[in-house]
């Protein structure tokens, strides 16, 4: 006798079809919400098979498509850029992939926008990045490892943002010619006598420094004591003993070369910090400071690279480490782009300060309870006339009690001079 299970599915009745239906989509929906959640991952993930089970509660909110609203690409030799538009921060993934070998970057639960989809119809985004929606609820950015010599990822928030740099391979490099490599210099060629006041712009290819000259930039000093802590704990102090540990950490590193505008209670203008800096082809300006604020209560870390002030409170800071007026301190956006120099070092300070926020976010949150601020800009003089990567780092409040307390420890000094390290070391990684 067959049973009521085994019978044609005709002879069911259409309430239990449809009940049975309702029941598969909920199981894929549960299946589909795991697969996100088990992608969610940090600003450089590691891959294991253990993430694969992770499982995180996602409310309704959360479970809302990321769309890209557009995408935005440059190039230049020495780096290539994609930044997506958002209009809410992501969850970010990263693995490598073989056959072919690559890097994928996947925005789980988002989806291309119209723009942004036509975009990556037309071809307009630039290589190597290939973005694709890769299914329905998921967004995708493959590099291709042999088109790229290393890459980074990070968000940015404020508008929300993804952002991936490469470098290009080193197989790239265009090699020295046989010409450039044997040829004397026009100078010292007779037979050439046309050739003797002829320029000389590049005989042989250039050489490349095997260290990074990193200048450390203790805030204040001397006559000027800085930001002044309820407790009487002046600015200058604290900058430069965080400065000395900073120095410590670095020197043991034989690829680095390290200097500083003052390593005593010495007094030093602002001009002259920037001008040491440039004088001694400095690759990357760390200037240590210590923030105040009116009301007590605040507290955190933020991170400063040049550029215009999006915020009174960021004008405000600029003005008191510049000891100018406010009037006087803000910079016009026409002023920043005739600086041909300006783009690119913004570019790579912006990374320097990105990676050093989150080493001092990640080192330091064990021990004490950080504020993250984020990163910034404001028209720092030092930030300004410095020629290379710059940021300035205002690393506690000295006008908050319990952070001006944390500043008299030694404890505390270490671990930000160490989180500082730690971010250098990130960026230098990054950009070799």
């Amino acid at each position: 006798m067959r049973s009521q299970d085994c019978r044609p599915i005709s002879s069911q009745p259409l309430a239990i079809l449809l009940a049975c239906a309702a029941l598969f989509f909920l199981v894929d929906v549960v299946v589909i919400q795991s697969v996100w959640s088990g992608t969610k991952d940090s600003r450089h993930p590691k891959v294991s098979s253990s993430s694969k089970k992770a499982h995180v509660k996602g409310t309704p909110a959360s479970l809302a498509p990321v769309t890209v609203m557009d995408l935005r690409g440059a190039s230049s030799p020495s780096k290539s850029r994609l930044v997506l538009d958002l209009d809410r921060e992501p969850d970010v993934s990263e693995k490598r992939v073989n056959n072919p070998s690559r890097v994928v970057i996947s925005l789980p639960n988002a989806s291309l926008s119209q723009t942004a989809r036509a975009k990556v119809e037309d071809g307009t985004v630039p290589a190597p990045f290939i973005v694709t929606q890769a299914t329905p609820h998921a967004v995708a950015i493959s590099l291709p490892t042999a088109s790229y010599g290393s890459y980074s990822q990070f968000t940015l928030s404020d508008p929300p943002r993804l952002v991936i740099d490469v470098t290009p391979p080193l197989e790239q490099d265009a090699p020295p010619t046989e010409e450039t490599q044997t040829s004397p210099p026009a100078e010292e060629s007779p037979s050439s006598p046309s050739l003797v006041t002829a320029p000389v712009i590049q005989q042989s290819p250039p050489r490349t420094k095997d260290y990074t000259t990193i200048v450390i930039d203790p805030g204040h000093g001397g006559k000027d004591p800085g930001a002044l802590g309820v407790r009487r704990t002046a600015e200058k102090d604290i900058t430069l003993k965080v400065a000395l540990h900073l120095k410590e950490l670095l020197r043991k590193r034989s690829d680095v070369r390290v200097l500083m505008t003052r390593d005593r209670d010495v007094y030093v203008e602002l001009e002259e910090r920037a001008k040491f800096a440039n004088s001694h082809g400095a690759d990357l300006f760390v200037s240590i400071h210590v923030n105040s604020h009116p009301s007590r209560v605040v507290k955190g870390i933020e991170i400063y690279h040049f550029g215009e002030a999006k915020d009174q409170r960021a004008l405000e800071v600029a003005a008191r480490e510049n000891g100018t007026p406010i009037s006087n301190t803000g910079v016009g956006w026409e002023y920043l782009v005739a600086d041909l120099l300006t783009t690119k070092k913004i570019e790579a300070s912006l990374e320097l300060a990105w990676n050093a926020k989150e080493a001092m976010v990640t080192q330091m949150n064990g021990a004490y309870d950080v504020i993250d601020h984020g990163v910034k800009t404001a028209p720092f003089y030092v930030l300004r006339f410095t020629s290379m990567p710059s940021i300035l780092a205002e690393v506690a409040y000295i006008s908050n009690p319990d952070e001006e307390a944390l500043l008299r420890r030694p404890t505390f000094i270490k671990s930000v001079a160490q989180s500082l390290y730690q971010g250098i070391l990130s960026f230098l990684a990054n950009n070799k």
